[in-house]
């Protein structure tokens, strides 16, 4: 899963579902931790036909068994925070919006799928009269 902390009724709430086209990079940051980075491409309405979209996803600390799962080809659903990070390369400030997960499940599972999606709809609703 993720250290982030959990959407909430205030916060942003991603859910995404297609192919993972390549196989997930693993990278690890300064503070030990470790990060995969991956796309999950999605089709979109845009001009009155559908397209198809490539999200970046970083999957902090998964188990060996969570991303043992995750293989080029599969397909996910994701469920977390959209989230824009700046970082420094060759002298000049980047950024890059992606997805920060919270749970990444094989779709197949469907079961996982629905717990899932039903936990970020109550976290939704929370505080909502």
């Amino acid at each position: 899963m993720n250290d982030d902390p959990a959407p909430t009724a205030l916060s942003n709430l991603a859910v995404i579902r297609g192919p993972v086209p390549n196989d997930p990079q693993p990278r690890d940051l300064p503070s030990g931790r470790v990060v995969v980075q991956f796309d999950v491409v999605t089709r979109v309405e845009s001009g009155g036909r559908e397209v198809n979209v490539s999200v970046p996803v970083a999957w902090h600390e998964p188990t060996s068994t969570q991303l043992g799962a995750i293989v080029a080809g599969v397909d996910v659903v994701v469920v977390g925070t959209v989230r824009r990070r700046f970082f420094r390369v060759g002298g000049s400030t980047q950024s890059r919006t992606e997805l920060v997960a919270g749970a990444v499940i094989p779709a197949r599972r469907r079961k996982q799928v629905g717990a899932a999606l039903r936990g970020a709809a109550e976290r939704l609703l929370e505080g909502v009269a």
